[in-house]
């Protein structure tokens, strides 16, 4: 009895250990911590994913069981590290919102407001429109599985009862924000081309017509050219997003399980 009791006691341990960290990285991660995914959903996927990774999870528990305030500062790690992947995954979804953001600027949408359900904020038209269709690649490459890899292998990066190196997390922070940043803008770099050459031309049409009301006749052009250089580009756009996330996430797989 004493046996079987100490083990359901460990189980449950290690299936709240587990839950601690699947959940909150599941909580803001990219597509299934997307607020148009039911909250069920979620719930569901992070108990089914504790439930068959507490037993591996088990051994890497400290013996005898840690109570009082040990018990909580060991939670307290399992929360901060799974924010810290499930935040990794969502900061290099906003490159994203970046270029949208930066597109609708250089095509004369930028006052155009709509709700992002990405991020549950407002955002720009294309910022919207590229977020939505990050999730859909994501799903249809198969790169949701590349994150929930990366949550089973950061228990080889960060094993349970450890104190993670929170310099390096502040580095691997402040640099994914950096990459983020940068892939937008190269995601966006030819509607700032185009714009760039717009804005030329409409100074040099002013200084030869300044009679001519040229905003009011180049915004309709510069709205169209912004539109058929997105539809041209598009495709290219989000496969270079996805490569460059793939690349980023990577970095939580263990090198026996990296492609």
């Amino acid at each position: 009895m004493e046996t079987l009791e100490s083990f359901l006691t460990a189980g449950v341990f290690a299936f709240i250990l587990t839950f601690v960290r699947i959940g909150t990285a599941l909580m803001i991660m990219p597509g299934v911590g997307d607020s148009f995914t039911p909250q069920q959903i979620r719930l569901y996927i992070a108990l089914a994913m504790a439930l068959v990774l507490s037993p591996i999870v088990a051994p890497m528990l400290p013996s005898p069981i840690p109570g009082g305030m040990a018990l909580m500062i060991l939670v307290i790690m399992e929360f901060i590290i799974g924010l810290f992947i499930g935040t990794i995954a969502r900061i290099m979804m906003m490159a994203l919102d970046t270029a949208g953001m930066i597109i609708s600027m250089q095509s004369g949408l930028g006052n155009a407001q709509l709700f992002n359900p990405a991020f549950s904020s407002q955002g720009s038209l294309v910022g919207a429109f590229m977020s939505v269709t990050g999730v859909i690649v994501l799903m249809a490459s198969n790169l949701h599985y590349l994150l929930f890899f990366g949550l089973i292998d950061s228990y080889d990066l960060f094993p349970v009862g450890s104190i993670p190196d929170t310099g390096s997390m502040a580095n691997l922070m402040s640099g994914a924000v950096g990459t983020s940043f940068m892939i937008g803008v190269q995601i966006a770099a030819p509607f700032l081309i185009i714009g760039m050459i717009m804005y030329i031309g409409m100074g040099v049409l002013t200084r030869l017509m300044p009679q001519m009301q040229v905003f009011m006749v180049a915004m309709p052009l510069q709205i169209v050219l912004s539109l058929m250089m997105l539809a041209l580009v598009i495709s290219a756009s989000m496969l270079f997003w996805a490569h460059r996330f793939e690349e980023s996430m990577i970095f939580f797989l263990s090198p026996g399980t990296r492609p």
